[in-house]
């Protein structure tokens, strides 16, 4: 199985797809979109990439892939990307960053937004035990008890949150761990920036009649399949650029 990559990087030289050999232990885990890391020419630092298609085989002799990373993309977002690239003369590793969540673009993988590992707080014993031992005095910490009594009501507890709610201490919470009261397990909680975002989507905006005149000449000039050079007159800010279409060959040039 071998995998057409686009390095990231926004060198036109490297706008290009190169070959990289799957090894067995990453077959099923790689797919178009995925974010993988390959060796590349001279550099002793992987480069990233990401997999634009799958093929068989290839004609040149080639290097494995070392690593792939999980990723938020699909084959779709991919099609779109190259689309972009072709209208808008970018490099196509430069259209996907565009659809990749915030905090996960840095080449630096240890400044990458990652999963955090977080502590859970879960009772051992069956909350009628729990209020036997209470009753009994044989659990007399104010602090104990009060901790107790808020995982009874709740099933699953971050740590964090325990010790504010409750108003307990972590050398309480590890007390009652050693006395087989709690256990406590760490696990990975995924960290999703656009959580809580909601997004309103935008409608098009119309253009005024001075915009639209630009407009119909460059579109005309397009349409007609004339190489033209056009002058937008127009004050900073008053989106020259909108009125501006870049297609295939066409040179416009904008002022």
């Amino acid at each position: 199985m071998v995998v057409e990559v686009i390095i990231s990087s926004n060198a036109k030289d490297l706008n290009r797809i190169f070959d990289y050999n799957v090894p067995a232990e990453l077959v099923g885990t790689i797919h178009i979109g995925s974010k993988v890391l390959v060796p590349f020419g001279t550099m002793k630092r992987a480069q990233e990439g990401f997999v634009i298609g799958i093929k068989e085989k290839s004609e040149f002799k080639i290097k494995d892939v070392l690593k792939c990373e999980e990723g938020s993309l699909n084959e779709a977002k991919i099609t779109l990307a190259k689309l972009m690239a072709n209208k808008y003369f970018c490099n196509v590793s430069e259209c996907i960053k565009l659809m990749l969540p915030p905090g996960t673009t840095s080449k630096n993988i240890e400044n990458r937004i990652k999963d955090k590992s977080m502590k859970f707080v879960y009772l051992l014993k069956e909350p009628e035990e729990i209020t036997d031992d209470i009753e009994s005095k044989k659990i007399k910490s104010d602090k104990q008890i009060r901790t107790l009594n808020f995982l009874i009501q709740n099933d699953e507890v971050l740590m964090s949150e325990l010790i504010t709610f409750a108003e307990s201490s972590s050398s309480v919470i590890k007390t009652l761990e050693k006395n087989g009261y709690i256990e406590i397990i760490e696990k990975e909680v995924n960290r999703n920036p656009f959580k809580n975002k909601h997004i309103t989507p935008t409608k098009n905006l119309e253009l005024t009649n001075e915009q639209r005149k630009a407009f119909d000449k460059v579109e005309g000039a397009i349409n007609d399949n004339e190489f033209k050079e056009f002058l937008i007159h127009g004050v900073t800010g008053s989106r020259k650029d909108r009125n501006i279409f870049a297609i295939n060959r066409k040179s416009i040039r904008k002022g």
